[in-house]
């Protein structure tokens, strides 16, 4: 048997060794586009399309829209004014209500001893106190309608005025001259300058030629 000599083993691993890959080729590097390139590429692109301009505006449309605004504003304001004139009115009426309230609870006294003095008149003996009872609740109820701003219209001795005087009669006199008020038959109010009542009064005249005394 022949042996093999480490040369000979050496050889035969070298050839059943496979082979290295061959070096994968290198691309080559990109080239930079050139001036040419690019100047091609401008000319390509399409130019530019400018924006349609916007549509006319409707006159008509615009003056549509304006009524609509103004008109909900007129219903808004036209609203809020009715809701403000029932409130005051409402506001109104409740014053009007608390006033007469008051005024009720002031003057009520007066009619208590109204009734007093009728149930005293009743059981006296004498005309006197009866005459100054009744005279204390007149005065009672003139401080009170003092009170409330309402004053009596003078009269007697005041020339007549026939925004505050009504003349029921007239009476020859020499006493008093003519147009004088001479006697009140029922008496006028007033609150502050405003008329409540006018004063039903007598109105002296001059006498006539008839009616004159003889010298």
């Amino acid at each position: 048997m022949t042996e093999s000599s480490p040369n000979h083993e050496a050889s035969q691993a070298e050839a059943t060794a496979p082979a290295d890959p061959p070096a994968a080729a290198t691309a080559p590097p990109a080239e930079a586009p050139t001036d040419a390139a690019t100047e091609a590429t401008d000319v390509a692109k399409p130019p530019s399309v400018p924006a349609p301009p916007p549509p006319p505006a409707d006159p008509l449309a615009d003056a549509r829209a304006e009524t609509a605004k103004y008109k909900d504003q007129w219903v808004r304001t036209a609203a809020d004014f009715d809701n403000y004139r029932k409130r005051a009115r409402r506001e109104v009426e409740d014053s009007r209500k608390s006033g007469k309230e008051e005024f009720l609870k002031e003057i009520l006294p007066v009619f208590d001893n109204l009734e007093r003095a009728i149930q005293s008149a009743q059981r006296a003996t004498e005309v006197k106190p009866v005459a100054d009872g009744l005279g204390m609740v007149v005065k009672q109820f003139v401080d009170i309608v003092g009170r409330a701003g309402i004053t009596k219209v003078p009269t007697v001795g005041k020339m007549f005025d026939p925004s505050l005087h009504e003349a029921i009669q007239q009476v020859e006199t020499d006493d008093h001259p003519p147009g004088m008020v001479v006697s009140e038959i029922q008496a006028g109010y007033l609150q502050g300058e405003r008329l409540v009542r006018a004063a039903m009064v007598v109105v002296a005249k001059p006498r006539s030629a008839e009616a004159a005394p003889a010298s």
